[in-house]
């Protein structure tokens, strides 16, 4: 709802806050560098341990969620690729460079994410920056939707979460993801 930046949940906060003025800064529970949000689109996967994602090596989750964009951005006329290799050339900064399989758009990356994976699940929270032109957000999210139904024959349902779920929805908020300590610590 506003311009921001978060960054992985490793790096320092003093350093990130000297490569950005966008604010709020915040950090990311997953790994990975600095990330503009202005006019970006971002997203969030979870996968219970259950799931065959769960099972995978992080750079086999890390390239089928970019083929799936890959695929999604196809699904839209929308030539995109994925990176054949690293070409980094800022550390700690998301969207300077490129990591192998993230998606380019005219040789420039424009779809990143980062993981973290632990007893509970696989996390995956990517960014869309800036979303190639005439391609509009719902459009873009019902792609993402048709994609995975034709890669692994997703069926969609609508997610109704229980009331306690909300509720620590709620407090995670406000006892740790907004508090200076989290943040800046």
């Amino acid at each position: 709802t506003e311009r921001a930046a978060s960054f992985g949940y490793s790096q320092k906060y003093s350093e990130m806050a000297r490569l950005t003025l966008l604010r709020p800064l915040v950090r990311r529970p997953t790994g990975g560098g600095l990330v503009p949000h202005d006019t970006d689109w971002t997203y969030s996967l979870a996968f219970p341990p259950t799931h065959s994602w769960y099972a995978s090596r992080a750079t086999e989750s890390y390239r089928r969620v970019h083929e799936w964009i890959r695929d999604a951005f196809a699904g839209l006329n929308v030539a995109t690729e994925l990176a054949p290799c690293r070409r980094k050339e800022l550390p700690r900064q998301c969207f300077v460079g490129a990591e192998q399989y993230d998606v380019l758009w005219h040789g420039r990356k424009i779809a990143g994410a980062a993981q973290r994976r632990n007893r509970q699940g696989l996390l995956i929270q990517g960014s869309i920056q800036p979303p190639p032109l005439n391609v509009a957000k719902a459009d873009w999210q019902k792609a993402m939707c048709d994609a995975a139904v034709e890669l692994w024959q997703v069926r969609w349902g609508l997610f109704e979460p229980e009331t306690r779920f909300n509720q620590r929805v709620e407090e995670l908020i406000q006892q740790k993801y907004s508090s200076v300590v989290y943040n800046q610590g």
